[in-house]
């Protein structure tokens, strides 16, 4: 890609059913013609403003630097809540200041690198008419596509050093092992946690327990085990998953974000 191909990705909670993100799409395409836009997520669950921040920290490091990313979970549209824009590691980022950016933010904490807020107060690069309903299209893509235009972060407000932060999930340490929690289920059925494989000592003895089952060991790959098997892997982020091969491990767990996994060493 190169300057005049901007790249300004979306995660939304909007599905598809509607022309919701379609009309995203119109609106950056009428101020930046040359954005090149990548869907990362329109079923983010209904206001779940969590899974948004984990969807866009998982995916947003794979694009390449000078991406714009318009994240809109906005159950507070409409209301004091703030919009906001951040430059981090060369990416930047649009949407309400409701927690959304939170992996962002423990990114730019974990690895000492600055980060640049702004508070989005310059209504001249809003839509003429903004709604109290839909800053998504009146606010934040508008927005989005000055930035992919080349508009400097500064022209869009002054800067602001506080952001709202949600609890991310964290593994806790017992005296056999660790409790992680699920906190991803993707459309496979397969359960993310939060237990980074390096926590782990001894991969072939340890014992997963969650919603009643007991796994035993880690596998390499779904293609390792028997069709219909309950199994534990560590999966492309380096995160222990619990997956049923050629299944869903959220359907015969009845597993949902946020349940505990025990694990014993």
């Amino acid at each position: 890609m190169t300057s005049h191909s901007p790249i300004v990705t979306l995660v939304t909670d909007f599905g598809t059913k509607d022309s919701f993100v379609g009309t995203l799409k119109g609106v950056i395409w009428s101020i930046c013609p040359s954005a090149h836009i990548a869907d990362i997520c329109h079923e983010i669950p209904p206001r779940n403003v969590l899974a948004g921040a984990l969807m866009l920290g998982r995916a947003y490091p794979f694009f390449p630097r000078g991406s714009v990313h318009l994240a809109v979970v906005d159950p507070g549209v409409g209301t004091s809540r703030r919009p906001v824009a951040l430059r981090f590691d060369g990416h930047l980022f649009v949407g309400p200041d409701n927690g959304l950016f939170t992996a962002v933010l423990k990114k730019a904490a974990e690895q000492g690198k600055p980060l640049e807020i702004i508070s989005l107060d310059n209504e001249k690069n809003f839509l003429p008419k903004v709604s109290s309903t839909f800053h998504g299209r009146d606010l934040f893509a508008p927005v989005a596509a000055h930035l992919a235009n080349g508009v400097p972060l500064a022209k869009l407000g002054p800067s602001i050093s506080d952001l709202q932060c949600l609890s991310l999930p964290e593994p806790e340490k017992t005296i056999n092992g660790w409790h992680a929690h699920i906190t991803v289920i993707d459309i496979f059925g397969n359960c993310t946690t939060d237990l980074l494989a390096e926590y782990l000592t001894d991969r072939t003895e340890v014992i997963f327990r969650v919603k009643g089952y007991d796994v035993h060991g880690l596998v390499t790959s779904y293609g390792h085990a028997q069709p219909g098997e309950l199994i534990a892997l560590v999966n492309s982020e380096n995160l222990i998953e619990i997956a049923v091969a050629n299944g869903s491990a959220s359907e015969l767990l009845g597993a949902r974000a946020g349940d505990l996994v025990e694990v014993v060493e």
